[in-house]
């Protein structure tokens, strides 16, 4: 709960008669009877709990996956920051299903990677036998939220359980670095600059920090964080100061090989450093904008409601909008069903949050004007950045595009002539902003496009600031934060193929509305 004290002088008495009703919206307060006396309200709202369960990203081994090499250790990504008291050799377990035995091992969690680790106790695995990973719903988030896993019937907890086999041999080939940024050598990095190495091979997260990955000054280490991030391979870096890195000046940046560097997740270490020098310029980089309330919405549909249609709809995140619950169809969350049909089921997997009637309340309805207010600031301020290039001419289908911000100097953008490729050039916190006057629309009717991220890009640094409305044709597979005054339409009725948007669909004035669609909140 947020507590707010407003204070009046004598002279706003006469803008005090709206008080009462605020008061008895919003918790309560009291009023300073003190005319003489400034008069003090206080009163508190209501803040979004966390009600959205974690889902697996990733898993390695992959499922289905065989000639396992027999040294792995096997590891779990999980959406969300996980609770690490949660992911013991109790809640994450592996069992050899050819010998129908549990295999003995340690669990680790490491949480700049929101990864959890199974390491067997043995070191080695079976050769050429299957094997059963099962991470249970004791394993819950830092807000208590059980696992979604693939086996939940969403919005329910549920385990994830995946198979692999193993070959016969154990894997004794060492990583390698693929990519790093800034480049080597490269001047005019701007001050922001996360320092970030893509390795050719899963690596094992303990094994990356501070200490194995590192920036340097003149000999001076600088202070800083590393991550890694499982799915792209990705470890980063970034500088504690708020500013970054200093201006002018040449970095060395280097990840330590040997015993004591960082190592695959068959244990093989990287064979020697790598270390490669950067100069920073004078400007700071393009952030990612604050969606603060915001960004825990999957679907908005401003005051105009959100509708499913087809039964294979999922939400990873909440929905909301400031419209009566009667105008959200199509969908059920933990606790309410919102107007579903035997043909019209979607599963929400966090809360839905809308105005009265019932089940909405005074309490939901703060939570969906607060998430609008701040879904139309992060607009403005996309809205409001420097107009950037349009390399084609509006046609974004069949380019591969570094960071930066895009406009459409006709007013629209589509990703319809080919699939759109963002290659963050393995910097994991390169951002793109796409601005659009009028419309966007991503993929034909019958002719699925995608929108790829590539060398470390994250869907969550990915924004479609757009002055109508969007489109998300049928099959298409989008990402990024999607803010459209005039909401946002994902596929057509009666199909059935399904549609996905890694990010966010935000109406700002009019309603979404999505058929089979899998939507997941970076």
């Amino acid at each position: 709960m947020n507590l707010f004290h407003l204070r009046y002088g004598t002279r706003a008495l006469l803008a005090l008669a709206w008080l009462p009703a605020l008061l008895a919206g919003c918790g309560g307060g009291t009023l300073d009877p003190v005319l003489g006396a400034p008069a003090v309200a206080t009163f508190v709202t209501p803040t979004l709990s966390d009600t959205t369960r974690p889902t697996v990203v990733l898993t390695v081994p992959a499922t289905g996956a065989a000639n396992v090499a027999t040294n792995t250790a096997v590891t779990v990504t999980f959406s969300k920051a996980m609770n690490p008291a949660t992911l013991t050799s109790t809640s994450f377990t592996l069992t050899d299903t050819t010998l129908g035995t549990p295999v003995a091992g340690s669990v680790s969690y490491a949480a700049a990677a929101r990864t959890a680790t199974f390491k067997p106790g043995a070191g080695v695995l079976a050769a050429n036998d299957q094997f059963t990973a099962t991470v249970t719903t004791a394993a819950t988030d830092l807000a208590g939220n059980a696992l979604a896993g693939n086996a939940a019937v969403v919005p329910n907890a549920g385990n994830q359980v995946w198979r692999f086999g193993t070959g016969a041999a154990a894997d004794l080939v060492a990583p390698t670095v693929t990519a790093v940024s800034p480049a080597d050598a490269s001047t005019s990095a701007c001050l922001g600059s996360a320092v970030s190495v893509t390795f050719s091979k899963p690596m094992d997260p303990a094994t990356l920090n501070s200490t194995t990955f590192g920036v340097t000054a003149g000999g001076v280490a600088v202070p800083g964080s590393v991550s890694y991030d499982a799915p792209t391979r990705v470890a980063t870096f970034v500088p504690t100061a708020t500013a970054g890195f200093a201006a002018s000046t040449t970095f060395t940046a280097t990840v330590k090989s040997g015993s004591a560097g960082v190592a695959d997740l068959a244990g093989n270490p990287l064979a020697s450093d790598r270390v490669w020098r950067f100069t920073t310029g004078t400007q700071a980089c393009l952030a990612p904008v604050d969606l603060r309330s915001a960004a825990s919405f999957g679907a908005f549909g401003g005051a105009a409601g959100v509708t499913n249609q087809g039964i294979a709809t999922v939400i990873g995140g909440n929905v909301g909008s400031t419209a009566a619950c009667t105008l959200i169809t199509g969908l059920h969350d933990a606790t309410n069903v919102y107007s579903q049909t035997p043909l019209n089921i979607g599963a929400v997997n966090g809360s839905i949050n809308c105005a009265p009637p019932a089940p909405g309340t005074s309490a939901t309805m703060a939570i969906a004007t607060q998430a609008l207010a701040d879904a139309q600031s992060a607009y403005n301020a996309l809205a409001a950045l420097p107009r950037g290039s349009d390399p084609g001419a509006g046609q974004l289908g069949g380019l591969v595009l570094a960071p930066g911000v895009y406009t459409a100097a006709g007013g629209t953008f589509a990703v319809t002539s080919g699939d759109l490729t963002l290659d963050a050039q393995g910097n994991a916190n390169a951002v793109w902003v796409f601005q659009s006057a009028a419309a966007l629309t991503v993929g034909l009717t019958a002719t699925p496009r995608h929108v790829l991220l590539v060398n470390g890009a994250q869907a969550r640094n990915v924004y479609w600031q757009v002055g109508s409305a969007a489109r998300i044709e049928d099959g298409s597979a989008m990402v990024g934060t999607v803010i459209a005054p005039a909401g946002v339409t994902i596929s057509t009725a009666g199909q059935t193929q399904q549609t996905t948007l890694t990010g966010r669909a935000l109406g700002l004035t009019a309603s979404v509305t999505m058929v089979n669609t899998t939507i997941v909140a970076p």
